[in-house]
């Protein structure tokens, strides 16, 4: 019998807080939740254990709360080893598998307020551990002797506090209920949920530790908050199209715990749920888009907004559906009880929050064994089919453009809990394909292989009546079209179907190489083609040291090469980069230059702040590039080249770069905000015509002006260069692209594509395409990278191929002094896209 405490003797989040979570313009904020789960710990009689799992990029506490009967804490260990050997099940027997089950837990982890404006969760999530920790009745019993639950109260700490914080200083003035105007989390803002296989933020690693390697739950429920003009809350399964290649099982149990969310849902009155709606089996590779494919029922909850927490009015003429599955907005078999309109309050989205959220951990109570027998059947038969079908396995070789980055690719898929080993003696296929010793093999026989599949083998998004409208036109995908890591980091990926025999051994932690220093007479080569070469000189740089960069070939001596002198101290940063500084044995007198550090501004915005910004700034800080944040005065000031000697464009629309246009794009939050008038003046932006003449006279005075993506049409249009996006106007019949690797030859003469390799892939999302149109000066244009001609999409979703064929992707401009370089497709997206990132670097360095 599980020890429980009464009622009384636990402090509720009522009398903790002051007041009613979900209460009308109230929010707990992320310290006193923190303290609250301190003090109930204490009086949970062993029912509860937090766990801060190291600070957040701000510096904040990251908890994971795991509640369950004492008797199981007692044995939590062997039953995460349990739950380890279900989950994969290789080894083991059927009679062993039902031994585990007989004495396994069903593991389930639910997570709140990712997103940090979409507050109801981490709200709702003191209240739901009180009721568990309280509440004496044979339900809530069920759930701690069966369900060991990991509750994650916020996703996203920096940013709940950046909200409440924000909330209450605009409690009371025109601009209540309005998010944040900067990114809600220090670098991803709402980018946070991409970053499930990156996993470049703290937040994330943690997640990830606790979802993919060591506890590997048989449920996952994220909640989220969407838009307040539909459903009231969003409950699995997903709509079409799916994504292939997950157990059947799994789909079967998104339908099963939606079903019994939505139906206690309805047993509680509360109404406007949804299922199988809105959102697809198919997005991006987020948390609980990706988990599935971990063999995970992986799932989302949607939340209505309301104003964060301030009550919004809707009146029915307001509701609608226009989404998959929703059409109009009135009762369907998948919802059935239509919210009427009215009131809608942050209480009102806690209550439907902790309704899913019990739902979740009743459902794997009441049925332990059928979960986790299934748990160990979509295991097995993953395995088993990766086994049966091709190929059998994904070679990643020793011999790369980029060895390095290879090697961070390995350690990501290590990071999702993928078993890959290492090749110990050289060997060729049946194919007759050659691997050395120190290759890499991810064998497709393991109960992730639909993972692998799509991390590591070429993706086509579907094409076909769930993905177009019925006019024929296509349906934008919940993000990316596709995921596939290893075309992002360009690390050579070889699909096997036979192996033959091998001789290799499992990995059992990160591959990290430690560079070698082999001095010779004249000094030292880094090799250019690596990115860490660049953090490396970013670290010379540090130390003073004077660095060449190589312009001509000669001998080994590449295009980009870097030349280090022999007396600088170089051996700390060869073991910290991995790069070998390798003996350059004669001086180098001709076809060199002397590299300079350059000042670097990248352009920061309000408005929600721009992800792209807070990402391209993680990016430069992983390879110690330093930058500094340029807001609206000090571009609208002038005089830019005293300060700097390359500003930077994050990728954004020419309206909201001068203010033409209120920002938006930036998706640091949600559920508030609007127009200029819903913006503090202080916090309205746009640099207006002041700021165009400002950086023109800063290209003409020799400055550097970098352009990503979208940018690219303000350099363009606002300082008259030759260049036109061919792309402009298509209708989505015409040309269609959305998050697409794609194929494109770089030119590794020119010093912005120093290091490249001469063919390769660059990212599509919402990119313009370059045609050359200047008149009398086409001398000054360079066309640094180009789409192929024909076959162009490697990974993804692309109409209208035509439209694209030998079009320019990259451009340099010479501008008086200076230059304009267009970087027009996404070369250091969410920070993931390392195969393109020298393209961007190249540009901050002379």
């Amino acid at each position: 019998m599980a020890s429980v405490i009464p009622a009384q003797e636990l402090t509720s989040p009522e009398k903790f807080f002051g007041f009613q979570l979900g209460a009308d313009k109230k929010m707990a904020r992320w310290d006193k939740i923190v303290e609250y789960y301190g003090v109930i710990e204490k009086q949970s009689g062993g029912r509860m254990r937090v766990i801060n799992m190291g600070p957040t990029s701000e510096k904040n506490p990251f908890l994971m709360v795991i509640m369950t009967s004492p008797a199981n804490f007692a044995k939590l260990d062997r039953l995460k080893d349990v739950n380890q050997r279900i989950s994969d099940p290789r080894g083991i027997s059927e009679a062993q598998a039902h031994a585990l089950v007989d004495e396994g837990k069903v593991i389930v982890v639910q997570s709140m307020s990712m997103h940090a404006t979409e507050i109801g969760g981490t709200q709702m999530a003191p209240e739901l551990a009180y009721d568990l920790m309280s509440r004496k009745d044979e339900e809530a019993k069920r759930i701690l002797d069966n369900v060991v639950f990991i509750e994650v109260p916020c996703f996203n700490p920096d940013g709940e506090i950046m909200v409440t914080d924000w909330y209450n200083k605009q409690l009371g003035t025109p601009y209540e209920g309005t998010s944040p105007p900067w990114l809600y989390q220090k670098y991803a803002g709402h980018d946070n949920n991409r970053d499930a296989f990156m996993t470049n933020i703290p937040d994330s690693q943690y997640m990830a530790k606790i979802l993919f390697t060591e506890w590997k739950p048989e449920a996952y429920v994220d909640h989220h908050g969407m838009g307040p003009d539909g459903a009231r809350i969003f409950l699995p399964p997903y709509a079409e199209p799916v994504r292939p290649m997950a157990d059947p099982l799994l789909w079967r149990e998104l339908s099963w715990y939606g079903a019994h969310m939505a139906y206690k849902e309805e047993e509680a009155g509360l109404s406007g749920a949804i299922n199988g709606a809105i959102y697809s089996g198919w997005g991006h590779f987020g948390f609980h888009w990706i988990t599935p494919f971990h063999n995970i029922a992986g799932m989302l909850t949607e939340s209505a907004a309301a104003r964060i927490a301030t009550p919004l009015h809707l009146d029915p003429d307001q509701l609608r559906g226009n989404t998959r599955n929703l059409p109009v907005y009135q009762e369907e078999t998948i919802f059935p009880n239509p919210w009427p309109g009215g009131w809608w309050h942050l209480r009102d989205i806690v209550d439907r929050q902790k309704v899913s959220a019990w739902a979740t951990l009743d459902l794997a109570a009441r049925n332990r064994e059928t979960v986790l027998w299934n748990a160990y059947l979509k295991g097995r038969r993953q395995t088993e089919r990766g086994a049966a079908g091709k190929p059998v396995a994904y070679m990643v070789s020793a011999i790369q453009h980029d060895p390095l980055t290879s090697e961070k690719f390995v350690n990501k898929l290590l990071a999702q809990g993928i078993e890959v080993q290492r090749v110990s003696k050289s060997f060729t296929t049946a194919s007759g394909m050659s691997y050395p010793a120190g290759s890499f093999v991810v064998s497709m026989a393991q109960p992730k292989m639909g993972l692998i599949r799509y991390l590591m083998g070429r993706t086509f998004y579907p094409d076909n009546e769930w993905t177009r409208n019925r006019d024929g036109s296509p349906m934008r995908p919940y993000d990316m079209s596709t995921d596939t890591l290893f075309e992002y980091m360009a690390v050579r990926v070889d699909p096997v179907d036979e192996l033959g025999v091998v001789e290799m051994a499992k990995l059992t932690g990160e591959v990290s190489s430690q560079g070698k220093v082999s001095k010779g007479n004249a000094g030292y080569v880094l090799d250019g083609r690596l990115n860490d070469s660049f953090r490396a000189v970013n670290m010379l740089w540090d130390k003073n040291v004077a660095v060449k960069r190589v312009d001509k070939p000669s001998g080994t001596l590449r295009p980009g090469d870097f030349l280090v002198p022999g007396d600088a101290d170089v051996a700390g940063i060869a073991r910290q980069t991995g790069v070998d500084f390798k003996a350059l044995p004669s001086p180098v007198t001709s076809g060199v230059h002397d590299t300079k550090r350059l000042r670097v501004g990248m352009y920061q915005r309000y408005g929600g702040g721009n992800i792209d910004e807070g990402w391209t700034r993680l990016m430069l800080e992983q390879f110690n590039f330093p930058s500094t944040p340029i807001f609206d005065p000090e571009i609208k000031a002038g005089n830019l080249n005293a300060k700097y000697d390359v500003l930077v464009l994050p990728t954004d629309s020419t309206a909201t770069l001068t203010g033409d246009q209120p920002a938006g794009g930036g998706r640091g939050g949600r559920g508030g905000g609007g127009g200029r008038e819903q913006t503090p003046p202080e916090y309205r932006t746009g640099f207006g015509n002041d700021g165009v003449t400002a950086i023109r006279d800063f290209v003409q005075k020799g400055g550097t002006l970098v352009a990503l993506n979208e940018s690219t049409d303000f350099a363009i249009t606002r300082l008259n260069l030759g260049v036109r996006n061919v792309l402009a106007g298509k209708s989505t019949k015409e040309f269609w692209c959305p998050g697409s690797t794609l194929r494109v030859s770089y030119d590794n003469t020119n010093p912005i594509a120093y290091g490249m390799p001469p063919k390769g892939l660059a990212l599509f999302v919402d990119s313009p395409a370059f045609e050359i149109t200047a008149a009398n000066n086409s001398e000054d244009y360079e066309v640094v990278s180009r789409y192929a001609d024909r076959d162009i999409l490697e990974s993804g979703w692309l109409v209208g191929e035509d439209n694209l064929a030998r079009r320019a992707t990259t451009v340099s401009v010479k501008m008086g002094q200076g230059r304009v370089v267009l970087i027009g497709f996404r070369a250091q997206h969410r920070a993931q896209t390392q195969g393109t990132y020298k393209i961007l670097f190249n540009s901050l360095i002379r």
